[in-house]
């Protein structure tokens, strides 16, 4: 056990003197990685943050039911009566017309326009919260209230909410081609960095191949060398994409405001960071042993 950690300690080490002794290169490759690994790391935290604004936004699902203007009294309190009686309802409220007349004329714009019409423009209405909040249950009370007496209207107020959830659906797709195609790119560059560094020491690697070193000891280096590029590109990714939350945060939590949300930007967390790290990693090691694979097989 102790020859195999330190075997693995000498590769960590032989791995790590070559990144320093090309610095430029290693910072150059690291900035490429980054820059690349960030745009999806940027998309997956502006993703959270509007499926976070997205449950903000979306109350519990209600259906609203809107009489006749000609409904009587008697007619009005059996709809109540049956809807408030229906196992799929966990709640109901009426709105009477009257309070609704009052309301509407509370809006400046909108009281004289009220004023000058003969009556009551707005019918008797009901907002129901059903038991089960999923489309496939709610379908079937709104066609089953729309067809009580005197009901001139039924609306799924949870429309929009179903919209929103297919446009965050379609940016998390994007989202992962767009990590698949960047991850790519990431397997190329360690590919060509590895590629470079195996030719740079091709007469290295045949003299330890003379004295009897194994392909495992040979490759080793190699595999660890991928891999930091990738965690070193990673944690750039991480930066850039921390900074730009942060210069973000002041002008998100500004328009919020103004739109009367309660919303602020949120940093990426720190398991996020780590999962991207383990990603990139992971990358490198691919792109490395891909290389070596090419370019060591003989």
């Amino acid at each position: 056990m102790k020859s195999w950690l330190a075997q693995h300690r000498q590769a960590l080490g032989l791995a790590l003197q070559r990144l320093a002794a090309n610095r430029l290169d290693t910072l150059l490759a690291a900035l490429a990685v980054g820059i690349a690994l960030a745009l999806p790391a940027g998309g997956q935290m502006l993703l959270a943050n509007a499926l976070q604004l997205a449950r903000n936004l979306s109350a519990t699902p209600q259906i609203s039911v809107f009489m006749a203007l000609d409904a009587e009294p008697k007619t009005i309190v059996e709809v109540e009566n049956k809807i408030r009686g229906h196992a799929g309802v966990a709640g109901l409220r009426r709105l009477p017309r009257s309070e609704t007349l009052a309301r509407m004329k509370k809006n400046q714009g909108l009281r004289d326009v009220i004023e000058a019409l003969p009556g009551n423009p707005f019918p008797e209405a009901f907002v129901v919260t059903p038991r089960d909040e999923s489309p496939a249950a709610m379908e079937p009370l709104r066609n089953e209230f729309a067809k009580l007496p005197k009901v001139e209207h039924v609306q799924l107020d949870s429309a929009w909410v179903s919209r929103l959830d297919a446009l965050l659906r379609l940016g998390r797709i994007a989202v992962w081609l767009l990590a698949a195609l960047f991850g790519v790119g990431l397997v190329a560059i360690t590919f060509n960095t590895i590629r470079l560094q195996v030719l740079t020491q091709r007469a290295e690697i045949e003299v330890s191949r003379l004295l009897g070193a194994t392909d495992a000891f040979i490759r080793r280096p190699f595999y660890y060398h991928g891999a930091l590029q990738g965690i070193s590109g990673g944690l750039v990714a991480w930066v850039i994409v921390s900074v730009a939350a942060l210069l973000l945060q002041a002008p998100v939590a500004e328009i919020a405001r103004l739109y009367a949300f309660d919303f602020s930007l949120e940093l990426p967390p720190v398991i996020q960071g780590l999962q991207l790290l383990g990603v990139a990693a992971a990358l490198g090691w691919l792109g490395s042993a891909l290389s070596i694979g090419r370019h060591l097989g003989d």
